[in-house]
């Protein structure tokens, strides 16, 4: 049995849905919605690559190391990127979260907080996690304050960690959470849902 099972997780009107072959035309339309593959910083599948993009998904999903879901909007359907468990540990009960992307036009909305405050509650509520984490490149200081107002705090930095798309080598910023700190985090990103509401 695996650590992280299907599951479809849902509030504000987002879905996050555990992400399949089905998803490649939507995928693809919201990689393509701001060119956002042009990013040198993120993991944005170019239209045409968004097939394999999900295959890739699928076989870590098989070998226990990521669950990727589709994030939808729950009345129209519609596909507005992509985010996932990784990095999972179930002996010590820890969880990434990461591979995470949006289409330009949900971006700076509620898609981002309704979505992390979905995965973390499903990773300390229901899988019993002690610690959550993220990572994210060093350069990505959009990325680095967005998980910073999630409350995570800072690891540190891996120096010469990973490929970038364009070859380079990066440094990664590592953040965690721990389960004492959740219900503190959880009160925030409500009360950022709530004011946006």
């Amino acid at each position: 049995m695996a650590f992280v099972e299907p599951v479809t997780l849902r509030n504000n009107g987002i879905a996050l849905v555990p992400l399949s072959l089905d998803h490649e035309p939507g995928l693809s339309a919201a990689a393509a919605d701001g060119e956002l593959w042009k990013l040198r910083i993120t993991s944005v599948p170019e239209p045409q690559e968004t097939r394999s993009y999900i295959e890739t998904a699928l076989k870590m999903r098989e070998e226990g190391h990521r669950f990727a879901f589709a994030v939808t909007e729950e009345a129209s359907g519609k596909v507005l990127g992509s985010t996932s468990f990784h990095d999972i540990l179930p002996a010590v009960k820890r969880v990434e979260i990461g591979y995470t992307w949006y289409a330009k036009s949900a971006q700076r909305s509620h898609v981002n907080t309704t979505c992390k405050l979905l995965m973390m509650g499903h990773a300390f509520d229901t899988l019993g996690c002690h610690v959550v984490g993220w990572r994210t490149d060093n350069f990505n200081f959009a990325s680095q304050q967005a998980i910073e107002r999630l409350g995570a705090k800072k690891d540190g930095v891996i120096r010469g960690h990973a490929l970038r798309r364009d070859g380079t080598i990066r440094d990664t910023v590592m953040y965690s959470m721990r389960a004492g700190e959740w219900p503190e985090a959880k009160a925030q990103l409500q009360y950022l849902l709530d004011r946006h509401a």
